[in-house]
């Protein structure tokens, strides 16, 4: 979703490396593109405003300008103000040994049903005893929906009836909460396509029977500012105290997520990264500043590829560089699909976006292929493939749907691949090389 913003301030920022010095009048001019990139990417006017001329206050000045990386203190200084826009500090919901209650509330599409279901699977894999109740009887699928995801899960789902009372809902709630020994209830609530009395008056009286601990607004990012008089709605009649914003994986412009903190006052607790069941990760307000200015986000990286290295052990763990195969090398690939689509983990990579030529999308069809074509070999061509001749080619390329030409791609990159883990494979103590060379 930041991708435009993104390269906008990098180009801004790049413009100013390898002066030596900067004037005021750079720092200036600069800050005005900057503004610009924040207005195009669909950012509030105040915000904007606000952002630039706190960095303008603490950047033009001696201490900046006479440093002797100028241009670098800049980015750090714009880095600071971002990550204060978007809250700061990450905050997560508290959550108590018991009696916890979260009412999601929201305009109709921006994401409640899913982010009800990711909340619960998020939480029971900590060990809670979520309940998903399916409150929304406007929408006539969405009950459907929840009661589907909730099967997927493994998470029970409460559903309340057409014109059943608020008391008797908040009855069937405590019991499961006493009896079910429910630790978490997640309350799924109607939306509309608009605020209207109706929805409010309804929010409203579900909010006074439940008592929830948390009252958490989605917003769907992809709305841009439009979402944020919403949320000023829900806040004035809910009381919201926090946010979740859903979508932030898509190709808008992004403004709605720079915004929303400033303009509601309340965190962002998650954001939604797909539309899998697990894309719901805790919102990092200083993660998101660095992936915006090419910074990376090294930590979230770590984080995705520990979870999956607790669901499998590594393919070739225990083997020596020389072991390792072309099924080695499709595991690799599906464990980066996992984490991402190859650009968010590029994007997570300090400095890698550099790597792709100006405008150059990756191909994420290409993971298709390669598994494709792997797939298509035998169990001893994906060991052994020096065995793979002109005609065992043009029977993998007619098998997988695609060229000749695609399979010798595929096995020259896996044999450099294969080279570049052997180079950087530990040599054995002894065996050449000065470090393992024993004195006579």
């Amino acid at each position: 979703m930041f991708q435009s913003l993104g390269d906008r301030l990098q180009n801004v920022f790049d413009g100013l490396r390898g002066r030596g010095k900067l004037s005021e009048a750079d720092v200036k001019a600069a800050l005005r593109e900057v503004r610009i990139a924040l207005l195009e990417a669909d950012v509030n006017l105040e915000v904007a405003r606000d952002l630039v001329a706190r960095v303008q206050a603490k950047a033009v000045g001696s201490e900046t300008l006479m440093s002797l990386n100028p241009d670098q203190r800049v980015v750090a200084i714009v880095h600071e103000e971002l990550v204060e826009v978007l809250g700061g500090k990450a905050v997560q919901p508290q959550l108590r040994n018991e009696g916890n209650v979260w009412m999601l509330v929201g305009l109709q599409g921006a994401g409640k049903t899913t982010t009800a279901a990711k909340l619960a699977h998020k939480y029971k894999s900590q060990g809670r005893r979520p309940l998903l109740v399916a409150a929304d009887t406007q929408r006539p699928a969405a009950r459907e929906q929840l009661r589907t995801l909730g099967r997927q899960i493994g998470v029970p789902v409460l559903e309340v009836a057409d014109g059943e009372a608020v008391s008797i809902t908040k009855q069937r709630v405590a019991d499961a909460l006493k009896q079910d020994f429910r630790d978490l209830i997640i309350v799924d609530t109607a939306g509309r396509s608009q605020i209207d009395e109706p929805l409010m008056n309804e929010m409203a009286a579900l909010r006074d029977a439940l008592q929830p601990t948390e009252r958490i607004l989605v917003i769907d990012a992809m709305t841009g500012q439009q979402s944020l008089p919403v949320a000023k709605s829900f806040d004035e009649r809910v009381g919201v105290t926090g946010l979740i914003l859903s979508k932030l994986d898509g190709d808008a412009r992004g403004g709605a997520a720079l915004s929303a903190r400033h303009v509601t006052g309340k965190p962002i607790l998650f954001a939604g990264m797909s539309e899998k069941i697990d894309g719901l990760e805790a919102f990092h307000p200083d993660r998101v500043a660095g992936r915006i200015l090419g910074m990376g986000d090294v930590l979230t990286l770590i984080e995705k590829a520990k979870v999956l290295e607790a669901d499998e052990e590594g393919p070739a763990s225990g083997r020596a560089p020389t072991d390792f195969t072309l099924s080695d090398m499709l595991t690799q690939m599906r464990r980066i699909k996992q984490m991402g689509s190859f650009s968010d983990v590029l994007s997570m990579i300090p400095g890698a976006g550099k790597l792709l030529p100006a405008g150059a999308q990756v191909d994420e069809r290409e993971i298709g292929r390669v598994e494709a074509i792997i797939s298509s070999m035998t169990e001893r061509e994906r060991r052994e493939p020096r065995l793979l001749n002109a005609s065992r080619r043009k029977r993998i390329a007619r098998g997988s749907g695609t060229t000749v030409q695609d399979v010798n791609r595929l096995v020259k990159n896996y044999e450099e691949m294969r080279t570049m883990m052997k180079r950087f494979g530990k040599r054995p103590p002894g065996r050449g090389g000065r470090m393992g060379r024993a004195r006579p």
